[in-house]
């Protein structure tokens, strides 16, 4: 096993932009191992006073929608612009296998090129959310490489495919345009939380479906009431494969971070998002103490087959188990 770096030379590599330490220090955070999460912990800690200063934005959208195709045009333009960009591409988990393809990154073969953006394929592991249970971690250590964009691209669209929404500034949904009916199409939850509705492959010979699907999207939205934050949902188009509407999406994302600054609700979303991830660690935590106590462990076991053969309730013997681990 290679030996890791020591947390000075973590922390001076990734302070420095330094691409390959910055994908080793993901790798320790990623890590199970009790001496690399407690080395990991540290790194974080140290580096967080050089963090909060890029933008950090979730995409999503049905699987088929050109999520990587967008990400790179996307992130060419904005280096174009002059902005450093990271991206944070999750990759599903087989949860026969535990495997993931890991392809992002092959899939983005411009933007992976150029040295002033650095892409990172995750497995989501068990996590649901479409995020990997490190992503955090990950995106604070490339704002302190200082990256000024942070893409997060989760594993796709689903009952639970939100948890980016409580770790980023904007949330932009990749939409498509005659795939059948697309009200129905998506689940009315996630549509609530997008900051805005980009309508992919939007081009030539598929506009009018496109036209009519932005419409119905703008209808659709009018109907939900307006967000604390103050900001009204927009509906845009374009063509990642002919970037067309890349610099459009940019501009609307800015004024969103403006009006958020403004109205001093970008400061209270991450204050919030930080509470959250507290409050998620200590779950973290708590189920990994529980889990670690042989006894305990072997009694969950035991237990597992009681419930499926139905001699146990579930409810009942999780409390049994949590007297025993608080006793300890």
């Amino acid at each position: 096993m290679r030996k890791r770096k020591s947390l000075a030379e973590y922390e001076k590599g990734i302070l420095e932009g330094d691409r390959v330490i910055l994908s080793q220090a993901i790798t320790l955070v990623e890590s199970n191992l009790e001496s690399d999460q407690l080395l990991a912990s540290h790194l974080v800690q140290q580096v967080m006073s050089q963090t909060g200063n890029s933008i950090r934005i979730g995409i999503t959208g049905v699987p088929g929608v050109g999520k990587s195709t967008f990400i790179e045009a996307f992130g060419e333009m904005l280096l174009a612009e002059g902005k450093k960009v990271a991206v944070l591409a999750i990759d599903p988990t087989s949860q026969k296998t535990k495997g993931s393809i890991l392809g992002d990154k092959t899939r983005m073969e411009k933007l992976s090129g150029d040295s002033r953006a650095f892409i990172r394929p995750s497995p989501s592991g068990v996590t649901l959310g479409g995020v990997s249970s490190k992503t955090r971690e990950a995106m604070l250590l490339c704002e302190a490489a200082g990256f000024d964009v942070i893409l997060i691209e989760t594993v796709g669209v689903g009952q639970s495919e939100t948890a980016v929404k409580g770790m980023v500034d904007f949330f932009l949904l990749l939409m498509l345009a005659g795939a059948g009916d697309e009200l129905q199409g998506i689940k009315k939850g996630i549509m609530e939380m997008a900051d805005a509705l980009f309508i992919n492959k939007a081009e030539e010979e598929n506009m009018t479906a496109a036209k009519r699907a932005k419409q119905h999207y703008q209808n659709a939205l009018h109907l939900f009431p307006l967000g604390e934050n103050g900001w009204s949902p927009q509906v845009l188009l374009g063509s990642a494969m002919q970037k067309k509407g890349m610099k459009a999406c940019w501009d609307l994302i800015e004024d969103y971070c403006q009006l958020q600054k403004r109205n001093g609700h970008f400061d209270k979303n991450r204050a919030g998002q930080r509470v959250k991830w507290l409050e998620e660690s200590v779950l973290d935590l708590l189920g990994r103490a529980f889990f670690s106590q042989k006894e305990i462990r072997s009694e969950f076991e035991i237990g597992k087959e009681k419930v499926k053969s139905g001699i146990a309730h579930p409810l009942v013997l999780a409390n049994d188990l949590l007297e025993k681990f608080l006793k300890k």
